[in-house]
Protein backbone atom coordinates (compact mmCIF):
# COMPACT_ATOMS: atom_id res chain seq x y z
CA UNK A 1 0.00 0.00 0.00
CA UNK A 2 1.75 3.14 -1.15
CA UNK A 3 1.10 6.84 0.22
CA UNK A 4 -1.01 9.26 -1.90
CA UNK A 5 -2.15 12.40 -1.68
CA UNK A 6 -5.29 12.45 1.11
CA UNK A 7 -3.97 9.32 2.90
CA UNK A 8 -3.73 10.13 6.76
CA UNK A 9 0.14 9.54 7.49
CA UNK A 10 2.35 8.44 10.42
CA UNK A 11 6.10 8.87 10.20
CA UNK A 12 9.15 9.62 12.35
CA UNK A 13 11.67 12.31 11.24
CA UNK A 14 15.14 13.34 12.28
CA UNK A 15 15.42 16.86 10.71
CA UNK A 16 19.15 18.17 9.84
CA UNK A 17 20.75 21.06 8.29
CA UNK A 18 23.42 20.07 5.58
CA UNK A 19 26.28 20.25 8.05
CA UNK A 20 24.72 17.45 9.99
CA UNK A 21 23.31 19.47 13.11
CA UNK A 22 19.46 18.02 14.25
CA UNK A 23 17.47 20.82 14.55
CA UNK A 24 13.87 18.58 14.93
CA UNK A 25 12.58 15.15 15.72
CA UNK A 26 10.32 12.84 16.66
CA UNK A 27 12.36 10.87 18.27
CA UNK A 28 12.71 11.17 22.23
CA UNK A 29 16.37 9.58 22.40
CA UNK A 30 17.66 11.80 19.52
CA UNK A 31 16.59 14.79 20.65
CA UNK A 32 18.30 14.22 23.94
CA UNK A 33 21.50 13.52 22.32
CA UNK A 34 21.59 16.36 20.08
CA UNK A 35 20.51 18.49 23.43
CA UNK A 36 17.16 20.05 21.95
CA UNK A 37 14.73 17.56 23.94
CA UNK A 38 11.25 20.04 25.10
CA UNK A 39 10.22 18.40 28.22
CA UNK A 40 6.90 19.64 27.39
CA UNK A 41 6.89 18.01 23.90
CA UNK A 42 5.12 14.43 23.23
CA UNK A 43 7.61 12.49 21.48
CA UNK A 44 6.31 9.80 18.78
CA UNK A 45 5.39 9.80 15.12
CA UNK A 46 4.10 12.56 13.40
CA UNK A 47 0.41 12.10 11.84
CA UNK A 48 -0.50 14.51 8.54
CA UNK A 49 -2.91 14.45 5.47
CA UNK A 50 -0.17 14.05 2.78
CA UNK A 51 -0.86 16.36 -0.14
CA UNK A 52 -2.71 18.70 1.20
CA UNK A 53 -0.31 21.96 2.74
CA UNK A 54 -0.02 20.57 6.09
CA UNK A 55 3.65 20.66 6.21
CA UNK A 56 6.48 21.52 3.96
CA UNK A 57 5.84 20.81 -0.19
CA UNK A 58 9.25 18.90 -0.17
CA UNK A 59 7.99 16.69 2.78
CA UNK A 60 5.14 16.44 1.15
CA UNK A 61 6.50 14.98 -2.25
CA UNK A 62 9.26 12.67 -0.46
CA UNK A 63 6.12 10.57 1.30
CA UNK A 64 4.04 9.69 -1.79
CA UNK A 65 4.97 6.17 -3.23
CA UNK A 66 6.26 5.39 0.44
CA UNK A 67 5.00 2.17 1.98
CA UNK A 68 4.81 1.17 5.89
CA UNK A 69 8.28 0.42 6.89
CA UNK A 70 9.89 2.13 4.02
CA UNK A 71 12.88 5.02 5.05
CA UNK A 72 14.09 7.20 2.75
CA UNK A 73 16.39 10.54 2.93
CA UNK A 74 14.67 13.23 1.50
CA UNK A 75 17.17 16.47 0.72
CA UNK A 76 14.81 19.36 0.48
CA UNK A 77 15.91 23.23 -1.00
CA UNK A 78 14.04 26.01 0.65
CA UNK A 79 11.93 26.70 -1.94
CA UNK A 80 10.25 23.60 -1.10
CA UNK A 81 10.56 24.31 2.76
CA UNK A 82 10.20 27.44 4.57
CA UNK A 83 11.19 29.60 1.33
CA UNK A 84 14.01 31.95 1.08
CA UNK A 85 14.21 35.06 3.44
CA UNK A 86 12.01 38.21 2.62
CA UNK A 87 13.93 41.30 2.81
CA UNK A 88 10.19 43.27 3.92
CA UNK A 89 9.89 40.67 6.80
CA UNK A 90 13.05 42.72 8.56
CA UNK A 91 11.74 45.87 10.07
CA UNK A 92 12.98 48.19 12.51
CA UNK A 93 10.23 49.65 15.76
CA UNK A 94 11.60 52.29 18.24
CA UNK A 95 13.49 51.40 21.40
CA UNK A 96 10.94 53.06 23.11
CA UNK A 97 8.36 50.17 22.07
CA UNK A 98 10.83 47.64 24.23
CA UNK A 99 11.38 50.21 27.33
CA UNK A 100 7.60 51.04 27.37
CA UNK A 101 6.79 47.00 27.67
CA UNK A 102 9.31 47.37 30.49
CA UNK A 103 11.76 44.42 27.91
CA UNK A 104 15.15 44.93 27.24
CA UNK A 105 15.43 43.90 23.21
CA UNK A 106 18.57 41.69 23.67
CA UNK A 107 20.12 40.59 19.76
CA UNK A 108 19.13 37.13 19.21
CA UNK A 109 16.61 36.46 21.24
CA UNK A 110 12.74 35.92 19.38
CA UNK A 111 9.97 37.72 20.97
CA UNK A 112 6.53 37.31 20.29
CA UNK A 113 5.07 40.24 18.71
CA UNK A 114 1.24 41.71 17.22
CA UNK A 115 2.58 40.44 14.20
CA UNK A 116 3.66 37.02 15.21
CA UNK A 117 7.02 35.82 16.36
CA UNK A 118 10.56 37.82 15.46
CA UNK A 119 14.08 37.61 15.93
CA UNK A 120 15.94 40.64 17.09
CA UNK A 121 18.76 40.72 14.74
CA UNK A 122 20.32 44.38 15.57
CA UNK A 123 19.68 46.77 18.70
CA UNK A 124 20.80 49.87 17.87
CA UNK A 125 20.43 53.49 20.06
CA UNK A 126 17.23 54.22 18.73
CA UNK A 127 15.52 51.35 16.57
CA UNK A 128 15.48 47.57 16.95
CA UNK A 129 15.75 45.31 13.81
CA UNK A 130 13.36 42.60 13.92
CA UNK A 131 13.20 39.79 11.20
CA UNK A 132 9.51 38.24 11.12
CA UNK A 133 10.91 35.15 8.41
CA UNK A 134 10.71 31.56 9.41
CA UNK A 135 14.21 30.36 11.44
CA UNK A 136 14.29 28.22 8.73
CA UNK A 137 14.02 30.60 5.57
CA UNK A 138 16.56 30.29 2.83
CA UNK A 139 17.95 26.72 4.52
CA UNK A 140 17.92 23.22 2.66
CA UNK A 141 16.98 20.86 4.91
CA UNK A 142 17.84 16.94 4.93
CA UNK A 143 14.87 14.96 6.56
CA UNK A 144 15.31 11.10 7.56
CA UNK A 145 12.21 9.68 7.31
CA UNK A 146 10.34 6.45 8.57
CA UNK A 147 6.30 5.47 7.69
CA UNK A 148 5.12 4.23 10.27
CA UNK A 149 1.29 3.78 9.69
CA UNK A 150 -0.71 4.55 6.77
CA UNK A 151 -4.77 5.14 6.68
CA UNK A 152 -6.23 5.63 3.50
CA UNK A 153 -8.64 7.95 2.03
CA UNK A 154 -12.09 6.60 2.63
CA UNK A 155 -13.96 6.98 -0.90
CA UNK A 156 -17.21 9.31 -0.17
CA UNK A 157 -20.07 7.37 0.49
CA UNK A 158 -23.13 8.28 -2.03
Amino acid sequence: MKIEAGDFVKFHYVGRFENGEVFDTSYEDIAKENEIYVEEREYGPLGVHVGVGEIIPGLDEALIGMKVGDKKRATIPPEKAYGMPNPELVIEVPVSEFTQAGLEPVEGLYVMTDSGIAKIVNVGKETVKLDFNHPLAGKTLVFDIEVVEIEKEEAPSH
